[in-house]
């Protein structure tokens, strides 16, 4: 008889593993769901802001060159103009990428994945 209740509660023991084993499972399944929309989706917001945001660049930087070829008399001299505060801004932005672009993306990311 002893030996009956033993087996018995063996096999219950392996059923309650077995529901817990899947349950875990399926948590981390839902979890790394939850991480990867949470990704996808800010990536997704970024992406479109950025296009946005490069329009305006774009017909911005399109206008500021026709103002400069109007004060240089020279269509020539105003887009070299814009094309240099574009390379001067590129090179400042090499140098400071660390703090100005890594270092918040790599935050954001990590708050998504490790705090959730």
């Amino acid at each position: 008889m002893a030996f009956d209740k033993i087996k018995e509660n063996s096999e219950d023991i392996q059923n309650q593993a077995q529901a817990y084993f899947e349950k875990s499972v399926s948590y981390y399944k839902l979890w790394g769901f939850k991480v990867a929309m949470k990704s996808t989706t800010m990536i997704l917001k970024f992406v479109l802001i950025l296009l946005c945001f490069s329009m305006v660049l774009l017909f911005g930087s399109i206008a500021v060159a026709f103002a400069l070829s109007n004060y240089f008399g020279s269509y020539t001299l105003g887009f070299l103009s814009v094309g240099g505060m574009y390379l001067i801004s590129t090179l400042l932005l090499f140098l400071v990428k660390d703090k100005v672009i890594e270092g918040p993306i790599l935050e954001k990311f990590s708050e998504i994945f490790f705090n959730d």
